[in-house]
């Protein structure tokens, strides 16, 4: 008979309830036993950890090959099950992970970036008496203080305002604020406080002054999610679990029983994504921690089986910095839907989401127009009129798929909780599913809890990784970045982005760093200007795994989270690089270089960005249609209908203005819709009307254009950068 396990629930059994006598009761006695001495417990796990080595990728396949059996096999590389990899790994058992495709490249990579115990499921815990809620958010307050703890190069403080545009709210959000600073008690961050308005608008001055009455601010976590998961993953590896990504289950194992005659899972048939080679992982145990993916690999134990997870779409766009203050988030605690929608900064943009919106399981969601204007529409209610939020000003947008588990009869997304669920099948097989990015560890605890009673690991020892530093903790200090700057020769930003990435693995980073040829900074070549990636992480990035240009450019690092048109342009630059760590062929990165470019189209919203462009029609004055055409013909001096780079430069030489081949290259990209390498009147006209119409902003080409026109006559250059809009 299967049992499930629902966090502070009751077990199941073939349907009937039971109470297994102190099950409970031994789960928190090993947990609590396990905060109170987690010092002691890092510090004998110390001497398995392996600080200096990384296993290559070549030899964890070696080790998923080669084993003759694995006590735990985990199948999903994502948040959750690089915390039971971790979690199976410390406790002296023999692990196995495997993901289809990289480390967090699902879900666990495509978050709000934050570690939060949920304001709006407490809200719902007192307004509905719901003690499963409440006894969520004091779980995920707890682990919130654990995750900023043990990657503190990582994760950090982030206040979040909450404006007020109604007296009556001030007492009631004031007091479900200062709630959640009770529930986390002494994990509490910092204590919430009042704002008056004058207050608030000179710390948050993008918002609208109009009726408000004052703010409350609050406190919760952000971090780099992709990078989190990845340092979960890599500690694992270095306390000896073989993980490995691009390996597919294909199908589960199965063994009798001799006693019983009934079959249980024994491990997996794989697939090495790369090489398309098969082979056998036998495990005592396998954990089915594929987050949206639970059911189809579900039903590869027991065709017949009910899906138990309802998936939600839920889409963030990015904005450029200016949008929000540098180190102040903002909450809308009431849409005009219900929602909520978080608007933050992070990583030199803001993020703006999010939506929830029931949709079907896919390893490739798509953000939608109507989305991204729904959040647009929400995020005008807040900001002030002097801030014109344009379409255009969309630089990234993304859709994640939530793993919610809920009654299958229930369509409403908006009002299921991240409760997780632990399931083990008649045949072993245990399933972990549901829950939220901040109480990974939790779950994972508890996933092998129930992997250690089911499957008889009793050579398990207790969960050891409450305070269990991650990669790149162990020597990281507020201050490294000034190592990295006096020592290696880095700039400031590139030194304070390595070390909050890698921590104290910075230091490898920066030894890989090249000669800049410049004064300033002598090493460190940016992959592009206004965001402080390196050449060197790509090199870095080979060594933790990363197996295709989607990895470095989406999640070692962020550039397609930040900025999809900084991604595309940076992209040849990583292929190149890559090609030579990895020895590929010209065809291997031709199809890196479409894979890419596909990716950022559909994936990461630039296809909605370039419709604004080519859905746009010609709404302008005569007047203006004039106008632009004549600034058009000062580059098409041969009349020729269309212009090309060699009619830019050559306009641009005229006023003794030097633009680089590569950028002068990106820059028509930009704005050549049918990509036949020249831009032609009608495409510099629709360009030109989306401009007007704030569904585009900041075109390099139209900022360049019209400064030339005016340098023909002042003989003057004025420099051009990819923000900034104007006509």
């Amino acid at each position: 008979m299967a049992f499930r396990k629902i966090v502070g629930g009751t077990i199941v059994l073939g349907g009937s309830t039971l109470t297994i006598l102190g099950l409970s009761q031994i789960v928190d006695y090993w947990s609590n036993r396990a905060r109170l001495s987690y010092v002691q417990a890092s510090e004998q796990l110390n001497q398995n950890y392996d600080e200096n080595k990384l296993p290559s990728r070549k030899d964890q396949l070696d080790a998923l090959q080669t084993t003759k059996e694995f006590d735990v096999l985990i199948v999903g590389g994502g948040a959750t099950g690089s915390g039971c990899a971790l979690d199976a790994v410390t406790r002296g058992l023999k692990t196995a992970l495997i993901e289809r495709e990289d480390f967090a490249s699902g879900t666990s990579s495509k978050s709000t970036k934050l570690i939060h115990g949920g304001v709006r499921y407490l809200q719902k815990a007192f307004m509905n008496l719901d003690y499963e809620q409440y006894k969520l958010v004091k779980e995920a307050l707890t682990e919130r203080a654990n995750l900023l703890d043990v990657a503190p190069h990582i994760a950090k403080q982030l206040p979040i305002m909450l404006p007020l545009y109604k007296w009556w709210q001030l007492p009631y959000y004031w007091a479900g604020i200062k709630m959640y600073d009770f529930v986390a008690g002494s994990q509490c961050l910092r204590s919430s406080y009042v704002l008056t308005k004058s207050r608030a608008l000179e710390l948050f001055p993008m918002l609208k002054k109009d009726r408000l009455v004052g703010a409350i601010v609050y406190y919760d976590g952000q971090h780099n999610d992709a990078r989190m998961n990845l340092s979960i993953a890599l500690t694992a590896a270095r306390y000896g679990a073989a993980i490995a990504n691009y390996v597919e289950a294909v199908s589960l194992l199965k063994n009798k029983d001799p006693d019983t005659g009934k079959e249980y899972v024994c491990g997996a048939k794989c697939r090495n994504v790369e090489t398309d080679e098969f082979f056998d992982v036998k495990a005592k145990c396998v954990i089915n921690a594929t987050g949206p993916f639970v059911d189809a690999l579900r039903q590869m134990d027991d065709e017949k089986v009910e899906n138990m997870c309802q998936p939600s779409s839920g889409v963030h766009i990015v904005l450029p910095d200016y949008y929000s203050p540098e180190a102040m988030g903002l909450l809308d605690p009431a849409t005009s839907d219900g929602r909520v929608i978080f608007f933050l900064p992070w990583a030199k943009v803001v993020i703006a989401g999010t939506t929830d919106t029931p949709t079907e399981v896919t390893s490739k969601p798509v953000p939608h127009e109507e989305e991204i204007n729904f959040i647009l529409k929400e995020i005008r209610n807040y900001l002030t009129p002097e801030v014109e939020v344009r379409r255009g000003d969309v630089l990234a947008a993304w859709s994640g798929i939530r793993p919610l588990v809920s009654d299958p009869n229930s369509k409403e997304t908006k009002s299921i909780s991240r409760n997780h669920v632990v399931t083990v099948t008649d045949s072993r097989l245990v399933t972990i599913a549901g829950g939220k990015w901040t109480t990974y560890r939790k779950m994972a605890e508890e996933t092998i809890n129930a992997a250690v009673e089911v499957c008889n690991l009793n050579l398990a020892k207790p969960c050891r990784t409450v305070g269990l530093q991650l990669e790149g903790s162990h020597e990281w200090t507020p201050t490294l970045y000034i190592t990295l700057v006096q020592y290696y020769g880095l700039g400031t930003e590139v030194a304070l982005h390595l070390a909050s990435t890698y921590g104290d693995k910075a230091l490898q980073v920066a030894k890989l760093a090249q000669v800049t040829g410049k004064r300033w900074p002598i090493v460190g070549k940016r992959l592009v200007a206004e965001f402080p990636y390196i050449e060197a992480e790509v090199r870095y990035a080979v060594n933790e795994y990363a197996c295709t240009a989607i990895d470095i450019i989406a999640r070692r690092t962020r550039l397609a989270f930040v900025n999809v048109q900084a991604a595309e342009e940076a992209l040849p630059r990583i292929v190149e690089i890559m090609a030579a760590e990895l020895n590929w062929s010209e065809k291997r990165m031709q199809d890196e270089l479409k894979a890419v470019q596909q990716f950022l189209y559909h994936e990461m919203g630039y296809k909605t960005r370039s419709d604004q462009l080519t859905n746009t029609e010609i709404n302008l004055l005569p007047s203006d249609v004039d106008r632009y055409t004549k600034r058009f013909q000062k580059f098409d001096e041969d009349q020729k209908g269309f212009i090309t780079m060699i009619d830019v430069q050559r306009v641009l030489e005229s006023i003794g203005y030097q633009v680089d081949e590569q950028t002068l290259h990106e820059m028509l990209h930009e704005v050549d819709v049918n990509k036949n390498g020249q831009v032609e009147l009608i495409e510099f006209l629709q360009l030109m009307s989306a401009i007007r119409k704030g569904s585009v902003s900041g075109s390099r080409l139209a900022i360049l254009m019209k400064s030339a026109e005016e340098n023909l006559i002042r003989g003057n250059a004025i420099p051009v950068h990819r923000s900034g809009g104007g006509l």
